[in-house]
């Protein structure tokens, strides 16, 4: 890699990877960008960006790859089966935005590794609104040296953090999306049981700023249950594929029983059966359901 500023393509311009490559293009990087929907990525051509037409195609002058994919099935398809890995220029870094299973990041890095290429797992958090922003939350597993180069492309996009070596990302991804998943079903049931006991919830949520509850999720998703807008700024399949991602984790390394991430779980997959793909806000949906309680 150059002094220079690396030459970046970037796979998969969805609802994150959009404002993520648009960030990137904005901070002066060269962006090449690839979407399976090529329509998405050609909305980059006014900020400056080249479109390629395959995956493969867009990394072979890159020395840095981004991709920011739906799961990790999708990102091995795209590394593996789709040509990018033979593509990749040897010294060059692949940095998995995605959030997939820690045991599929690391065996991602060991198959790059043997092609000469460096490989970040450097999930997110943020949403939409910190992509748009580039105030992401970006925890990196992966070599302390290729975090290095990596950083100043992934400052544009957020705060990076190197978190450990390879997999120690999606770990880190897997902690906050417990953390918030759990927060959102606590807030959800307080705010459900104040207001079966004739509180106002909307003047609960303000008499609890402040105090040891506050948090994001009091203040962003709690109005969010209160004005109950389930518009989707976080999807709740994608929370949920990562909670399942988090259980699986627990099992490979034999720790048996996470009760709140299990109960978590089961409350999305009853949210999504019953009322479709809301904005994990919506959980409230789903406890009202199980007690009774219309909305």
């Amino acid at each position: 890699m150059t002094e220079a500023k690396p030459a970046v393509a970037f796979l998969g311009i969805g609802l994150m990877g959009g404002p993520q490559a648009r960030n990137l293009l904005k901070a002066g990087f060269a962006v090449t960008a690839w979407n399976r929907s090529i329509a998405k990525a050609e909305t980059l051509i006014p900020l400056g960006a080249r479109v390629s037409a395959s995956a493969a195609d867009a990394v072979r002058e890159a020395d840095m790859v981004v991709l920011m994919l739906e799961n990790g099935l999708v990102v091995a398809d795209v590394l593996f089966r789709q040509g990018v890995a033979q593509a990749l220029k040897p010294g060059s870094i692949v940095v998995d935005m995605s959030s997939i299973k820690p045991a599929e990041a690391k065996e991602h890095a060991f198959k790059l590794a043997e092609r000469g290429v460096t490989h970040l797992d450097a999930p997110v958090s943020g949403g939409t609104i910190g992509a748009e922003q580039g105030t992401l939350a970006i925890m990196a597993g992966g070599d302390a040296g290729a975090f290095a180069k990596a950083e100043p492309v992934l400052r544009a996009m957020g705060r990076p953090v190197h978190v450990g070596p390879a997999g120690a990302g999606q770990f880190a991804k897997l902690a906050n999306q417990v953390i918030v998943g759990v927060t959102i079903g606590a807030v959800a049931e307080a705010l459900m049981l104040a207001q079966q006991g004739g509180a106002d919830p909307g003047k609960v949520r303000e008499a609890l700023r402040g105090g040891f509850a506050e948090s994001r999720i009091l203040d962003l998703h709690a109005q969010r249950m209160i004005d109950r807008d389930f518009v989707t700024k976080g999807r709740s399949v994608t929370h949920l594929k990562d909670l399942d991602n988090a259980l699986d984790a627990a099992r490979r390394l034999e720790i048996p029983t996470v009760p709140f991430t299990a109960l978590t779980a089961d409350l999305f997959r009853g949210l999504l059966a019953n009322a479709g793909d809301l904005d994990h806000s919506g959980l409230i949906v789903e406890l009202e359901r199980r007690n009774g309680i219309a909305a």
